[in-house]
């Protein structure tokens, strides 16, 4: 049985770049969230076994979705995504609970990277 996924990112593109890593990768992208509001009801429905969320969105933020996924299920498995140059929250998000963190633009190896150590 391959990992259920989770991929919420306010811009399209990206949503399908993690996914089609992802998915070649031999995980399964069980849904998708355009912002912080949809990634907590989407985890809330989907239980998947990680999720992979962008820190700058719309309406509710990632940290923000972070925190709300976090007190729902303190074992929730969460790669946060940021533009080069935002460290500073990247720090924040790993204070509230992401598991680990990578860097826009993307390289294939480093997504599939976190995904299996936060797996392991």
């Amino acid at each position: 049985m391959s990992h259920r996924v989770l991929v919420c990112d306010d811009a399209l593109f990206m949503r399908s770049i993690v996914g089609d890593i992802l998915t070649r990768a031999g995980y399964e992208v069980v849904g998708e969230a355009s912002n912080g509001a949809e990634a907590v009801e989407q985890y809330k429905a989907l239980r998947p076994d990680f999720v992979t969320m962008d820190i700058v969105m719309p309406d509710v933020g990632g940290i923000d979705a972070v925190r709300e996924i976090r007190l729902m299920d303190p074992n929730a498995r969460i790669i946060m995504c940021s533009a080069m140059g935002q460290q500073a929250l990247v720090d924040e998000a790993l204070q509230a609970g992401a598991s680990d963190f990578v860097v826009k633009p993307f390289q294939a190896s480093r997504v599939i990277e976190a995904a299996q150590r936060i797996l392991a």
